[in-house]
């Protein structure tokens, strides 16, 4: 693959980020209007908290404010209504002890969401890091975080996520990789301007110039109680 220029990718980066429109909230709390129906509901619960005699599970209460996928962390994955390109997100999550999910941008490049609490030495399969790719049953590429940031199992923790979409000519050739142009995990910066030379293992494998969120709901217990995405617009 012909390589993309640095001075094109690093100068659009800039114009991509200068402003925002309108910030959508994807996880209301209450229900799931934003998202296309999943085979396996999530539900609305008032909180999630460990549970004492099962540290990988959790306890709930009745009520609205946090999306949960499941009781046994066997859910559908959720697909957004809507679709992106370059975006500001802001997610909030909790898993417990153990537990796996994942954020996909556009459907095709997973930020990890794991129980990662306490590791020394983080890979590209730990929360906050931008997944691997997959080919021949085999992993490659991906990028570990730069720190481990993630809080212990049944605390909320938080993205803050600039992405810009990858850029394609007048006739669909691919100029400009996906990059994630900065990711924040609880306040700690773990990510600069990486760019991924396709879909990470799991996500759609056309690229195109946007696409639905998706969140994995079908490793493990995971709650949300915001998704906040904004568009960002070149000036």
């Amino acid at each position: 693959m012909k390589p993309f220029p640095l001075s094109f990718v690093f100068c659009s980066l800039a114009l991509a980020v200068s402003s925002r429109a309108g910030e959508t909230e994807l996880f209301n709390g209450k229900n799931f209007a934003a998202w296309q129906t999943p085979g396996k509901p999530w539900s609305a619960v008032s909180s999630v908290a460990l549970d004492a005699s099962n540290p990988k599970a959790f306890q709930t209460g009745s009520g609205t404010g946090v999306s949960l996928n499941s009781a046994d962390g066997k859910g559908a994955d959720l697909v957004s209504k809507e679709s992106f390109g370059d975006c500001r997100m802001h997610v909030e999550f909790c898993v417990p002890k153990g537990s796996n999910s994942g954020i996909y941008l556009m459907g095709r490049y997973e930020l990890q969401v794991l129980d990662s609490f306490g590791k020394d030495a983080v890979s590209v399969h730990d929360c906050g890091a931008i997944y691997e790719r997959w080919e021949d049953n085999k992993g490659y590429e991906g990028t570990a975080p730069s720190v481990n940031a993630s809080k212990a199992p049944g605390e909320w923790q938080t993205f803050d996520i600039t992405f810009r979409a990858p850029r394609f000519d007048a006739a669909g050739i691919k100029i400009a990789p996906a990059t994630f142009v900065k990711v924040i995990h609880n306040g700690t910066v773990v990510h600069e301007n990486v760019t991924c030379s396709g879909p990470t293992r799991g996500g759609a494998e056309e690229e195109v110039a946007s696409g639905p969120v998706r969140v994995q709901g079908d490793h493990g217990p995971v709650a949300y109680r915001s998704l906040k995405i904004s568009p960002l617009t070149a000036d």
